[in-house]
């Protein structure tokens, strides 16, 4: 019976977790299977009545770019950099770069998995949630504005939308636009090396932050999140990046092959060796001659083996003679 290797058997460990991540994110995604926690409200709560912004198509950002963006762009990006050849990429191979796709796109479904829990749990408001939900104010007794309103039959408009008018805290769009610009910036910093690109690197990173804030301040000035929903999910998208670069690729550059682990182990561990210090024939002939000398050339032969600078040794001399003479 064949039984098989442990790197197999990790490989499908890896998939059946990748598998339950996709299916969870499916699930938060595109069934009822969560339920969304109602969030109350007061009346004429002036955080909630801005107008309606439109579907999510109308968006300067809408969902089909932002989705394409970024689930296609980096990993192309990754095998573009391994097919171009080894003065960019200079210590990535092919294993390395599949894996650092894999490693992303479970990054991608985990910062939407996060998001969505955040959403159901949460339940916040947008900001054009009046405009959707519809009160009756006069059959709800508004009569003040301090009056809060917590029933889930509060609203008479559309049940779809609304229930989506929920769901802002954190800024889904915030925090996937922000993941993918915070890992691709990261695997450009750490794998390009080619020649002249000290300066190109900071602005092409620079520039895919760039794309990323503006993504969540669009979603500010759309009236589509608070600002406390966009920060949040700058804050979600960059944790996990940062994470998985670092703690699970190890910044790109593989893990160290076990004998040079030992390797320097050994040499840490090397005991330091006292080597004796041996007189040379000149030090024993300066010896010589120094005995013979006079106190003062004696003192002067010191000084002129101990000091380096020229200037230094004419000074010195220059008060011996001064000395002399008086």
């Amino acid at each position: 019976m064949r039984v098989p290797s442990p790197l197999t058997s990790m490989l499908y460990f890896q998939m059946v977790i990748m598998a339950g991540t996709v299916m969870l994110a499916y699930y938060f995604e595109y069934t009822d299977t969560f339920t969304v926690n109602v969030q109350g409200f007061f009346c004429y709560e002036g955080a909630y009545r801005k107008p309606y912004p439109g579907p999510e198509d109308r968006s300067a950002v809408p969902p089909v770019l932002l989705y394409s963006l970024t689930a296609g762009v980096p990993v192309l990006v990754m095998k573009k950099f391994y097919f171009i050849g080894l003065k960019i990429c200079l210590h990535l191979n092919r294993e390395r770069i599949f894996f650092s796709s894999g490693i992303y796109a479970f990054g991608l479904f985990a910062t939407d998995i996060f998001v969505n829990a955040g959403q159901v749990v949460t339940g916040n408001l947008a900001p054009h949630f009046l405009a959707l939900c519809k009160p009756n104010y006069t059959a709800l007794g508004c009569k003040q504005y301090t009056q809060f309103i917590s029933g889930v039959h509060a609203c008479t408009g559309n049940p779809d939308l609304i229930m989506k008018a929920r769901k802002t805290f954190p800024s889904k769009e915030a925090a996937l636009s922000i993941y993918a610009a915070m890992y691709l910036a990261m695997y450009i910093t750490n794998t390009v090396k080619a020649r002249g690109t000290r300066l190109a690197k900071p602005v092409l990173c620079l520039g895919l932050m760039c794309l990323a804030f503006l993504t969540g301040i669009n979603r500010v000035a759309e009236y589509r999140n608070h600002w406390s929903d966009v920060i949040a999910g700058f804050v979600i998208g960059i944790s996990i990046a940062v994470f998985l670069v670092v703690c699970v690729v190890n910044n790109f550059r593989g893990r160290q092959p076990e004998h040079e682990h030992s390797h320097l182990d050994n040499l840490t561990q090397m005991p330091m060796i006292s080597i004796p210090r041996v007189e040379s024939p000149l030090e024993k002939t300066i010896g010589v001659s120094v005995s013979w000398q006079s106190p003062t050339e004696r003192k002067l032969s010191s000084y002129q083996s101990r000091l380096e600078s020229p200037v230094l040794l004419q000074e010195i001399l220059r008060h011996g003679d001064i000395l002399d003479s008086t």
